[in-house]
């Protein structure tokens, strides 16, 4: 996709070069969501759907996710893959809040969207990470494909460039 067609602005041409014509809040929000920094949270399963996400043959670097980061202070999107136990779920939000503002969250896999196939068989494990923080995006599957992240993160492009978000 070329820049140029989703960039939020028009140029008007004139003698000396061009005016670029615009609101400051949708550039604002087009450079946000091009520019997302993860932080990945892997617990189980979904963690190596998302690694591979990551890698050559899905490559989500060239849709503006290029840097994974492991601390919360240089992070804009923490991906939750697996589930989350009630020992976890602290640690959870205290990156969440150690995350700058603005950030966003996207829940992977049954475990973390709804406590996944161990939900009712324990004691111990957190129904969905909407639970512990507020969660922008859903990825449904257990484990779900790389597309399906990779769906997911276009779709949180898509709520930060209309200003959902």
């Amino acid at each position: 996709m070329d820049v140029r067609q989703t960039f939020p602005g028009q140029v008007h041409p004139t003698a000396g070069g061009g005016i670029l014509v615009t609101k400051l809040d949708e550039v604002i929000n087009w450079a946000r969501s091009n520019s997302l920094w993860p932080l990945v949270f892997g617990t189980s399963c979904c963690a190596i759907e998302m690694m591979s996400t990551a890698s050559a043959k899905y490559d989500w670097s060239r849709f503006g996710f290029e840097v994974a980061r492991a601390t919360p202070r240089q992070a804009d999107v923490i991906i939750i893959a697996g589930t989350i136990v009630n020992k976890m779920a602290p640690v959870l939000k205290r990156l969440y809040d150690q995350m700058p503002d603005p950030k966003y969250v996207i829940a992977m896999g049954a475990c973390a969207t709804s406590g996944g196939p161990f939900f009712y068989n324990t004691y111990s494990v957190v129904k969905g990470a909407d639970h512990v923080i507020p969660v922008d995006v859903y990825v449904a599957g257990c484990p779900p494909r790389p597309e399906a992240l990779l769906h997911a993160l276009i779709t949180l492009q898509e709520k930060i460039r209309s200003g959902a978000s």
